[in-house]
């Protein structure tokens, strides 16, 4: 059955402005994620302290995965909201959730304070963050896929990425103006009380919040969603999303390789810089400064090439390169660390990520039904990010621990990206996108 009808209806007025006011919330949900990575070693000593620093470490990125798994689940039942009520009310929803959970940790107590209860609560800001970043993604891809002109949905949807780029930008320009113009972890406030350095940027974001509340309400609601003739119910997107499952899982595996690569050039390379390579904590944020530019340049290059060579090209070509290319660059990097050899190191992971993720984007736009697009989307990308992208400072932490190869995390990229060349081979078998014709007749 038909979802859409071919009857007049309203047009965005402003595609530019409405791309901004969209990816708004995608600068608060990587913005704080990013802080949660980079403060991962202060955040440990406040909330987790512990007599073997890899041990606190491993805490703090645990409760970071942890609350990553809640994104599937966002993705379900924020999904389904989404895609009965409408793109433009349900971002503003994640973004409220997502905002109480960042004040959340902002505020919270540190443990020598209030004890146990301090982690739980960090857990349940966390928890929260995944809850909303869940759909957030997809919800945000969905609504430029649908906005987009004839022939460049690619280059539209690769704008969600760019966006989490900019906040990485700014919250790496935050965190090395505090390490310049502030000495030791804590800081004087008001008349002598000791305040951690690291909550400042959270602070930060807390106070941009209603800003970006005020982009969101103005926001216009896609014209193919309005032209649906049916919005499915709750009922009818879950069992959709079911009859779809090997979609999802497919649409799982090709996003992989985006999540693990993004969260190991932005969340876990200061951890890396600093704790393993021992190079300063100014080298290591200016390296996460560079990243988060070329991947700002890089995420609508691939969705603008993708546009005219296809996604399967692209995307085939990158996770191979990746596959040959990840354990050897960072071996060469671990033999004798540099800041300049770090750089080069990250900008290749830049220019493939950027490239793969712009393609990737659109690729799972149009590879899902488009009824239940924002579910199935968001269900694909927060089971690759929740199982394989927020897991990856864990992974690289606990690889080098047990391996004693600081370059092991090569293994865990290498295994995003093989992944990525079989659902690669599996959605375009026979040169179109098989499961999307699949898709449609389910």
């Amino acid at each position: 059955m038909s979802h859409s009808t071919s009857s007049p209806h309203p047009q965005i007025k402003s595609r530019i402005g409405a791309i901004l006011r969209s990816t708004s919330g995608n600068f608060l949900e990587q913005f704080d994620f990013f802080l949660f990575g980079f403060y991962a070693p202060y955040i440990a000593k406040a909330f987790f302290p512990s007599e073997n620093e890899t041990a606190a470490l491993l805490n703090t990125f645990g409760v970071f995965w942890l609350g990553a798994l809640m994104r599937p689940v966002g993705a379900i039942v924020l999904g389904a909201y989404i895609d009965r009520i409408g793109r433009r009310k349900g971002l503003i929803v994640t973004l409220a959730i997502m905002a109480i959970g960042t004040v959340t940790i902002a505020v919270c107590p540190a443990y020598a304070s209030i004890g146990v209860a301090a982690p739980i609560i960090v857990l349940i800001g966390r928890l929260l963050q995944g809850f909303s970043a869940g759909v957030e993604l997809g919800g945000v891809s969905v609504y430029l896929a649908e906005i987009a002109t004839p022939g460049n949905r690619g280059f539209y949807t690769s704008f969600q990425s760019s966006s989490q780029q900019v906040a990485i930008f700014v919250a790496a320009i935050i965190g090395y103006i505090l390490n310049q113009a502030l000495t030791g972890d804590t800081i004087a406030f008001l008349g002598g009380l000791e305040f951690a350095k690291w909550r400042i940027p959270f602070f930060v974001g807390c106070l941009i919040i209603p800003f970006i509340f005020l982009l969101r309400r103005t926001l216009e609601e896609t014209p193919e969603f309005l032209a649906m003739k049916k919005h499915p119910s709750t009922s009818e997107v879950f069992r959709s999303a079911a009859a779809n499952w090997k979609i999802i899982v497919l649409g799982m595996m090709v996003a992989v390789l985006t999540t693990t690569t993004f969260y190991f050039v932005t969340v876990y390379t200061p951890t890396f810089g600093r704790s393993v390579l021992k190079l300063s904590s100014q080298d290591a944020l200016l390296v996460t400064l560079l990243v988060a530019i070329t991947n700002f340049i890089w995420n609508p290059v691939g969705g603008a090439v993708s546009d005219r060579l296809g996604r399967k090209p692209v995307l085939l070509t990158i996770a191979c390169l990746s596959l040959v290319t990840a354990y050897p660059a960072l071996h060469w990097l671990v033999a004798e660390p540099t800041f300049g050899k770090m750089l080069a190191v990250e900008m290749m992971f830049s220019f493939y990520f950027g490239v793969y993720s712009g393609t990737m984007l659109g690729a799972l736009v149009e590879v899902v039904p488009q009824h239940v697009r924002t579910t199935c989307f968001s269900l694909a990308f927060a089971l690759a990010a929740g199982l394989f992208g927020t897991f990856t400072p864990f992974a690289a932490t606990w690889l080098i621990d047990h391996t004693g190869d600081k370059a092991s995390p090569g293994f865990w990229l290498m295994c995003a990206a093989s992944l990525g060349i079989i659902a690669a081979l599996a959605i375009y078998r026979g040169g179109k996108a098989t499961a999307t014709r699949e898709a449609v007749a389910a």
